[in-house]
C-alpha cells in the first residue's frame, strides 16, 4: 500500500521516505489526526514510521499524565499548610481532604480506560488533560480564603481525582502504540514518569507557597503554578499526538477477566503494593508534620517538609527495579520478598516512633516506599504470567487469556488505587482512637504478613499450579 494523503494532510515523516516495501503497511492520517492502518507488530511498518510516532505520543502521554499525578497528590501537600493560612479544620477532616481524591482517581480509572477507543488517544488526552485546570483553579480560589465552608473544600479536593483517572487513559493509549516485544518498556516508563509528578508535586509546592510568597504562605501558588504546564501539556498533545483507528475496547473481555478468581487475589496484592505506595506518599507530609512539628519535636519548616519528596521519588524509580527482578527470579517471589520488607519496616517505625528521630523517620520510610515501589512492579509482571497459566492449550484459551490479561491489567490498576484512600482512612481512625498512629502500624504490619502468606499460598506453594509456572 502506498502513502494515502488525505486533504493534503500526509504522514509526518513518511512523507519523504520512499515507496514502503512490498508487504508493508504504511499508516495513513485522516483529518482530526486519525490514523488508519496502524500495526506496530508489523516490523516493516515500524521500523520505517511507527517507532517514530510511538516515541512522539509516548512523550506527550507521559507530560501529561505526570500533571495528572501531580494534581492528584497536591492535596497531600496542600493540607500541611492549611492551619497557617487561616483554616481550622480538624485532623480528622485534613484526613478526608488527603485521602478524597484518592478515592474519586480510583474510581474513574475505569471509565478512563475504556475512552481512549471510544474517543481517541489524541482527543481524551487533550480533553483529559484540560480538566485538570478545574481541580487547581478551583484550589487556588478555595485556599485563599480561610472561611470556606469544609464541604466545599471537600468537594474541590475531591476533583483532584481527576489526575488520578489519566493512568489509565494514558496507559491504555500508549498499549495501542508499541509491539509486544517493546510494550513493557513503553508501559514501565509511562507509568514512572507519572509516578514521578507525585514526587516534584511534594518537593515544589512547600518552596513555592514560602518562598515565591515572599516569606507569607501564599497557598493559591499550589495550584496556579501547575496551569502554565497543563496548558501546554494540552497544546503539547494537540499538535503532536495521534487518535488510532484501530483501537478497539475489549467491553467483553473485561467482563470475562471479572469471572477469574485469580483478578481479586492480584488486585488485593496490588492494593498491598500500589496502594501503599500512593496511600503513604499522600500522608507522608501530614505525618511529618504529626510527628515532627511544632510543640512536637524538631522546628518543621518548608525545607523539611519538601523532603516528603524522597518518598514518592523512591517509590517510583523502584518501581522498574521491581519488574526486573521478577524478570529473573519470579514475580511472586520478588513480591513475597517485597511485603517481608514492608512488614519490617512498618515494624521498626512502630517501635521507633516514640523516640522522636526524625532521621531514622525518614528512612525507615524511604525502606517501606522503596518495597512498595518494587512490589508494584513484580505484581504487575505477574498478572500476564498468571493469565497465561489459567489459558487452555488450544489456541483459542490462548487468545483468551491475553484477551483477560489485558483487561484485568487496567481493572487490577484501578483497584489497588484504592489503597491510596484505605491507608489515611487507617491512620485516621488510630488518631481518632488512641491520639496517635501506633494501632495503624500494628494493622499495617498484620496486613503484609496476611498478603505475604497469601502471595505464598497461592503462587509459590511446591503444590500450587502457578507455582510450577514460576510467576
Amino acid at each position: 500500500m502506498t502513502v494515502d494523503n488525505v486533504n493534503g494532510a500526509d504522514l509526518e515523516g513518511v512523507r519523504t521516505q520512499a515507496p514502503a516495501p512490498a508487504g508493508a503497511t504504511v499508516p495513513t492520517r485522516a483529518p482530526g489526526r486519525w490514523l488508519h492502518y496502524w500495526d506496530a507488530e508489523d516490523t516493516l511498518q515500524w521500523e520505517t514510521a511507527g517507532r517514530a510516532i510511538a516515541k512522539r505520543n509516548l512523550a506527550w502521554s507521559i507530560a501529561c499524565e505526570f500533571l495528572g499525578f501531580v494534581v492528584w497528590q497536591l492535596w497531600s501537600i496542600v493540607v500541611v499548610f492549611l492551619p497557617a493560612a487561616g483554616f481550622s479544620f480538624s485532623s480528622a477532616e485534613l484526613f478526608w481532604l488527603i485521602s478524597i481524591p484518592s478515592l474519586v482517581g480510583a474510581t474513574l480509572r475505569i471509565p478512563y480506560t475504556f475512552m481512549v477507543a471510544r474517543f481517541g488517544g489524541r482527543n481524551w488526552t487533550i480533553f483529559s488533560a484540560l480538566l485538570l485546570l478545574i481541580p487547581t483553579l478551583g484550589m487556588a480560589w478555595c485556599v485563599g480564603r480561610p472561611d470556606t465552608p469544609f464541604g466545599v473544600m471537600l468537594a474541590v479536593a475531591a476533583l483532584a481525582g481527576l489526575g488520578g483517572g489519566n493512568f489509565a487513559s494514558s496507559m491504555a493509549n500508549i498499549t495501542y502504540f508499541f509491539p509486544a516485544r517493546e510494550k513493557g518498556w513503553a508501559l514501565g516508563l509511562n507509568a514512572a514518569g507519572g509516578n514521578l509528578g507525585a514526587a516534584v508535586a511534594q518537593f515544589a509546592v512547600p518552596l513555592a507557597v514560602a518562598l515565591l510568597a515572599a516569606g507569607t504562605v501564599g497557598l493559591p501558588l499550589a495550584g496556579l503554578m501547575w496551569v502554565p504546564l497543563i496548558l501546554v501539556a494540552a497544546w503539547g498533545a494537540w499538535k503532536y499526538m495521534d487518535n488510532l483507528a484501530s483501537a478497539k475496547s475489549d467491553i467483553a473481555g473485561s467482563l470475562a477477566s471479572l469471572r477469574e478468581p485469580h483478578l481479586w487475589i492480584l488486585a488485593l496484592l496490588y492494593i498491598g503494593t500500589f496502594g501503599s505506595f500512593i496511600g503513604f506518599s499522600a500522608v507522608f507530609p501530614k505525618l511529618i508534620m504529626d510527628s515532627f512539628g511544632p510543640g512536637v519535636g524538631i522546628d518543621i519548616g518548608p525545607a523539611v517538609i519538601s523532603l516528603a519528596f524522597l518518598g514518592a521519588l523512591v517509590g517510583s524509580l523502584s518501581r522498574p527495579l521491581g519488574g526486573r527482578l521478577a524478570d529473573r527470579w519470579g514475580g511472586a517471589r520478588v513480591t513475597v520478598a517485597c511485603f517481608g520488607v514492608l512488614a519490617l519496616a512498618a515494624l521498626a517505625q512502630l517501635a521507633t516512633l516514640a523516640l522522636g528521630s526524625f532521621p531514622l523517620f525518614l528512612v525507615l520510610f524511604l525502606v517501606l516506599f522503596a518495597a512498595a515501589g518494587a512490589g508494584n512492579g513484580s505484581t504487575y509482571r505477574m498478572i500476564p504470567m498468571v493469565f497465561a497459566l489459567r489459558s487452555t492449550a488450544d489456541d483459542g484459551g490462548r487468545v483468551s487469556a491475553a484477551r483477560k490479561a489485558s483487561a484485568a491489567l487496567g481493572i487490577i490498576s484501578a483497584i489497588g488505587a484504592y489503597g491510596g484512600f484505605l491507608v489515611p482512612q487507617v491512620l485516621n481512625a488510630s488518631r481518632q482512637a488512641t491520639g496517635g498512629y501506633a494501632g495503624a502500624f500494628i494493622g499495617f504490619v498484620a496486613g503484609y504478613l496476611v498478603l505475604m502468606a497469601i502471595t505464598w499460598a497461592v503462587y509459590l506453594r511446591p503444590s500450587s499450579a502457578a507455582a510450577l509456572g514460576k510467576v
